[in-house]
C-alpha cells in the first residue's frame, strides 16, 4: 500500500502518469456478490469504463452542466420553504435537496416533498454500500475464496446480506430508469441526462450496450453524489456556527450586490465571491472523502528513488492535502477569507478541488454541476436565513456535536442549531418562490 500525502506526488503519479495508476481493487463483497459493478467509480480501467467517463463528460463539462441549474435551483427552492417551516429538521431537508437534484439531473423526474419512493428506493440501495465500503467490513474482501461458499453455512451471513443488497441495488438503477425512458416514449419527458444520453445513440453500433452504459451512468450518480451534497452543505452549517462572522459578510455581500427584492441565482456567481469563498473553505475544511477511493498501480514504476510495485494499492491522502499548514495556515480554522484578496478570489490560493473531487482519470466528472449544486444552496440559504447556535429552556448556548459518520463518504452527524428567517422580507420572497414554481 502506498499513501500518498502530498498534492505533488499524486499529481505526478495519478495524473501524469494516470495511464497506468487508474485502475481500482477487486472488490468481492460490493462489486462481485452485491452487484454493484454497475458504478463505473469501481470498475477497472478498461474500454468498457472508458464509455462511461466519455458520455459522463459529454453531460457534466464546464458548460453542458449549466444545462442543470434550473434543476438545481428548483430544488433548492424547496429547501428554502421546507427550512421555513420546519427548521429544526434541516439534515432531512438538505437530504431531500439532495435527493431531488440527483433524481431530477439524472432522470427527469419529478418527486414529491416528502416520502418520495425514487428518493426512498435510491436511498436503500446506496444504504448497503456505506456499510460495505468501510475497510475491514467483510473479511471476503480480505479472502476472495470465501465468496464461493455455501450460502446456508452459518458464517456465510455476509452472503445472504449480499444477495439482498443486490436486489436493493438494482431497483435502484432500473426502477427510475424505465420511469424516465417510460416518459420519453410518451412525449412527458424533462429534460435530463438519461433524455440527453438517448438521443444520441449512435444506431449503427451496440445499443444494447450503449443503454447499458447509460443506466449504469445514471444509477452511479446518485450514489456519488447523496452523500457528498448533504455533507458539504452540512458542514457549511457548521462552519456558520463555528465562524459567525463569515456568515454575516457573506450577508453583506448579498444584500449590497442583490438588494431586498429578490434572491440570488447562478447569473449571480461572479458578483458573489465570498460565498463562492465559503464553498471553497467548507470542501478544504471537513474534506467528504478523505482517502478517496484507491488506486491501483498496473506496472512496476518508480518516484524519486522509491520501487513501485505492479498490483500496489495507491491512497491519495486528500485530508492531508487540504489540511497542510504550509498551503493552508491554521487549516482546521473554518475561514473563507484565506481564499480572499482585494475583494476577489485570491487565485494564489490552491483550490481545494485538486484534492476534494479525486485525482488523474479518475476524478468525479460531474464535479461542476456537483459545486453549483452547493454554491446556489449556500447562497440562497446565506441571503435568507440567519443561521446560529441553538440555546436550550434556560438561555445556554448548545455547542453542536462535531462528529462524524465514516463510511465511503464523511457526514455530519446531526446536531442542533437555530435556523431563523432573516426578515419578514426574506419569507416574503421565500413564499413567492412557491406560488411562481407551484
Amino acid at each position: 500500500m502506498i499513501l500518498l500525502d502530498t498534492a505533488e506526488a499524486a499529481t505526478e503519479l495519478l495524473a501524469r502518469r494516470s495511464s497506468i495508476y487508474s485502475s481500482r481493487v477487486r472488490l468481492p463483497m460490493i462489486n462481485e456478490l452485491m452487484g454493484w459493478n454497475f458504478d463505473f467509480a469501481f470498475m477497472p480501467y478498461n474500454d468498457y469504463w472508458r464509455q462511461h467517463r466519455k458520455l459522463m463528460h459529454q453531460s457534466f463539462h464546464p458548460t453542458a452542466s449549466t444545462r442543470f441549474h434550473p434543476h438545481e435551483l428548483r430544488a433548492t427552492h424547496g429547501l428554502l420553504r421546507s427550512l421555513l417551516d420546519t427548521p429544526n429538521d434541516f439534515m432531512n431537508h438538505i437530504r431531500q435537496l439532495a435527493g431531488e437534484t440527483i433524481i431530477s439531473v439524472a432522470y427527469g423526474l419529478d418527486v414529491l416533498p416528502k416520502d418520495d419512493p425514487y428518493i426512498t428506493t435510491a436511498e436503500k440501495g446506496v444504504h448497503p454500500l456505506v456499510v460495505a465500503a468501510v475497510p475491514g467490513s467483510f473479511l471476503v474482501d480480505l479472502i476472495p475464496a470465501l465468496k464461493y461458499v455455501p450460502d446456508w453455512l452459518p458464517f456465510a451471513g455476509f452472503k445472504r446480506k449480499a444477495k439482498e443488497w443486490r436486489e436493493l441495488g438494482r431497483m435502484m438503477v432500473d426502477v427510475p430508469y424505465e420511469a424516465a425512458k417510460r416518459n420519453i416514449k410518451s412525449g412527458n419527458a424533462a429534460p435530463s441526462f438519461t433524455s440527453y444520453s438517448l438521443e444520441i445513440l449512435d444506431e449503427n453500433q451496440d445499443v444494447e450496450l450503449q443503454e447499458s452504459v447509460i443506466r449504469n451512468a445514471a444509477g452511479t450518480m446518485f450514489a456519488a453524489g447523496s452523500e457528498t451534497t448533504l455533507s458539504v452543505i452540512a458542514s457549511s452549517i457548521l462552519g456558520f456556527l463555528e465562524n459567525p462572522g463569515a456568515l454575516k459578510k457573506a450577508q453583506e455581500e448579498v444584500d449590497r450586490v442583490i438588494g431586498k427584492g429578490r434572491l440570488p441565482t447562478f447569473d449571480d456567481e461572479h458578483s458573489l465571491p465570498y460565498v463562492t469563498a465559503i464553498v471553497k473553505e467548507t470542501m478544504r475544511w471537513r474534506d467528504v472523502t478523505p482517502i478517496a477511493i484507491p488506486h491501483l498501480l498496473d506496472v512496476d514504476d518508480e518516484y524519486k528513488g522509491y520501487f513501485l510495485p505492479a498490483g500496489s494499492i495507491v491512497v491519495p491522502n486528500a485530508w492531508a492535502m487540504l489540511h497542510d499548514e504550509t498551503i493552508y495556515p491554521e487549516p482546521f480554522r473554518f475561514n473563507p477569507d484565506r481564499f480572499m484578496k482585494d475583494g476577489k478570489i485570491n487565485p494564489a490560493i490552491r483550490d481545494p478541488a485538486h484534492a476534494a473531487f479525486g485525482f488523474g482519470r479518475r476524478i468525479c466528472p460531474a464535479r461542476y454541476m456537483a459545486t453549483s449544486a452547493i454554491w446556489i444552496a449556500v447562497a440562497l440559504m446565506v441571503a435568507t436565513f440567519d443561521i446560529t447556535k441553538a440555546v436550550d429552556e434556560d438561555g445556554n448556548v448548545i455547542e453542536p456535536k462535531n462528529e462524524t459518520r465514516t463510511g465511503l463518504a464523511c457526514v455530519p452527524m446531526p446536531f442542533e442549531c437555530s435556523i431563523t428567517p432573516r426578515s419578514e422580507n426574506a419569507k416574503r420572497l421565500i413564499r413567492a418562490l412557491a406560488v411562481n414554481e407551484g
